[in-house]
């Protein structure tokens, strides 16, 4: 007889600071193109020394995460421009963090 023993994970989620500066950027009522989206994101992780990994990396992992936030539903993309939802700040880090906590 075999017995399972329950396994509790304690998971310690970091925050993602390209999606934070993403759902930065997108809460302003504007559209963007995704270089001057990216261009923005870049600037504000070089000011707070967020930046790992190269440019061009940084703009593949940016890019994957504008998608994810577009299949959400959280920004809306408008031909080759995106504009953020009023849902948009469902995706930073801070949201999830409250979220947890209630």
């Amino acid at each position: 007889m075999a017995t399972t023993t329950k396994r509790t994970r304690f998971s310690r989620r970091l925050p993602d600071h390209v999606t934070d500066e993403l759902v930065n950027v997108l809460s302003e009522s504007k559209v963007f193109g995704f270089n001057d989206l990216f261009e923005r994101v870049f600037e504000n992780l070089k000011v707070r020394n967020a930046v790992s990994g190269g440019e061009e990396m940084l703009r593949l992992r940016a890019y994957e995460k504008l998608q994810n936030l577009v299949t959400r539903g959280l920004v809306e993309k408008l031909g080759k421009e995106y504009k953020g939802t009023a849902r948009v700040k469902e995706a930073s880090s801070e949201y999830a963090a409250a979220q947890e906590e209630a």
